[in-house]
């Protein structure tokens, strides 16, 4: 099974910006679609944004549509998450995972494998 490890997380200020890293560990990585998603203290984890296999169509939440991107580099076997004009709502902890291709799933339990996430702390 593909192992996923998520970079990139930290501390910023509201209206700054952090880009997070998803590297996997295998070659087959270009065969899954990839998903964002984050949980925040207290609450269930909530999809953010996911990218095809072959990176043609991208999905986002409404709450990050315009300041976050997704996309990925095949070749270097990563995903990345691009997040401009944070606000302290975005903090949470970010997860990567590999699910199905061509599913443009949205629900966490469409994918298969996981990352240990990245905390990203937005201050005001």
């Amino acid at each position: 099974q593909v192992q996923l490890v998520e970079s990139g997380g930290g501390l910023a200020q509201a209206g700054g910006s952090l880009r997070l890293s998803c590297a996997a560990s295998e070659r087959t990585f270009g065969a899954y679609d990839m998903g964002w998603f984050r949980q925040a203290p207290g609450k269930e984890r909530t999809f953010v944004a996911l990218i095809t296999w072959s990176g043609s169509w991208t999905m986002y939440a409404d709450s990050v549509k315009g300041r976050f991107t997704i996309s990925r580099d095949n070749a270097k076997n990563t995903v990345y998450l691009q997040m401009n004009n944070l606000n302290p709502e975005d903090t949470a902890v970010y997860y990567c995972a590999a699910g199905p291709p061509q599913r443009l799933a949205v629900r966490s339990d469409e994918y298969h494998n996981w990352g240990q996430g990245t905390q990203v702390t937005v201050s005001s």
